[in-house]
């Protein structure tokens, strides 16, 4: 049923996605919805509908007719639109509504959907780098990807160990990832998928000359690398690979005179077939109001010094 209802490679999801302006992330017999909180609503409700019927496979013209008469639904659906559907357990299947909080948020889960390299740059806790976790796990869990892998710059002075002297230590630098795992997915399962290989966490230095395919590399506080470092990370994409790079531009720790690749990326890089830009502001600092009222204050100060 679940195939009936996806369409021959997950087709009629894309048609799905198109017409409510989303994205949709196949994890095993899970659906998950990202986009605008109403649209993922009316989404959610259709494919539980879709679902329902899909004894046998759902062809294009009734599709586009179920999405025209899920256009005209009242707003009184949407409650009910994001509730899991109750299904035998041969096929489990649940519709779980995944979106950014803000638009920006939602933009750049969209913008990682639809390119193979997207960049999300703004003030820390606007959630970049959780969304670009969350996004890759999907993406492992679909099968889009054989493994994930996590890196940054900050890491480098850990270069001198080998990967498994790496892993012995605790590396501050590369303390955010695991947190954000364990948030998303558990202290069990991250440790689990590390141990197979599936999700590597790395110094930026370990990617050169490597060639990754079928790989989602996400590298957090691009802020700090040079030009160099940019251009080697953006340039290991092998085939079937997909990257997301973060930072924030206001928290560049580089030493006196030299360019951050993350800087000039921008400069070079906008246009670019294949690649988008998502630009965050204090707007979508998801902390505690004190911690926003501090974020603002600082970028306030900076513009008064600069």
């Amino acid at each position: 049923m679940l195939q009936n209802l996806c369409g021959p490679l997950d087709e009629n999801l894309r048609q799905i996605e198109a017409h409510f302006n989303i994205a949709i992330a196949r994890r095993g017999g899970q659906l998950r919805i990202s986009g605008n909180a109403e649209s993922s609503a009316f989404a959610a409700e259709l494919l539980q509908k879709l679902y329902a019927q899909a004894s046998k496979p759902l062809s294009l013209a009734a599709l586009q007719r179920s999405l025209t008469e899920t256009h005209h639904h009242s707003q009184k659906n949407i409650h009910t639109a994001s509730q899991a559907i109750e299904l035998p357990e041969t096929e489990p299947m649940q519709v779980q509504p995944f979106h950014g909080r803000t638009p920006n948020q939602a933009a750049f889960l969209k913008n990682i959907h639809t390119h193979d390299v997207t960049f999300g740059i703004g003030p820390a806790g606007a959630g970049k780098m959780a969304l670009a976790i969350s996004a890759a796990v999907d993406a492992l869990a679909r099968d889009e990807v054989k493994r994930i892998i996590l890196a940054r710059p900050a890491a480098e002075r850990f270069c001198c160990l080998s990967p498994w002297e790496l892993a012995q230590k605790t590396n501050p630098s590369l303390r955010p990832f695991y947190d954000a795992l364990h948030d998303l997915i558990g202290f069990e399962k991250t440790a689990k998928l590390c141990k197979k290989q599936q999700i590597e966490i790395s110094p930026l230095k370990y990617l050169q000359g490597r060639m990754l395919h079928h790989t989602f590399i996400v590298m957090d506080d691009a802020q700090n690398t040079t030009p160099q470092q940019m251009k080697m990370f953006l340039t290991r994409m092998g085939a079937g690979t997909k990257a997301v790079i973060t930072g924030d531009v206001n928290q560049i720790h580089l030493p006196a005179g030299e360019k951050s690749g993350l800087v000039e990326a921008r400069q070079v890089l906008t246009g670019v077939s294949g690649l988008a830009f998502t630009d965050f502001s204090t707007d979508d600092v998801m902390c505690q109001p004190i911690v926003t009222r501090i974020v603002k204050a600082y970028k306030k100060h900076a513009s008064a010094t600069s």
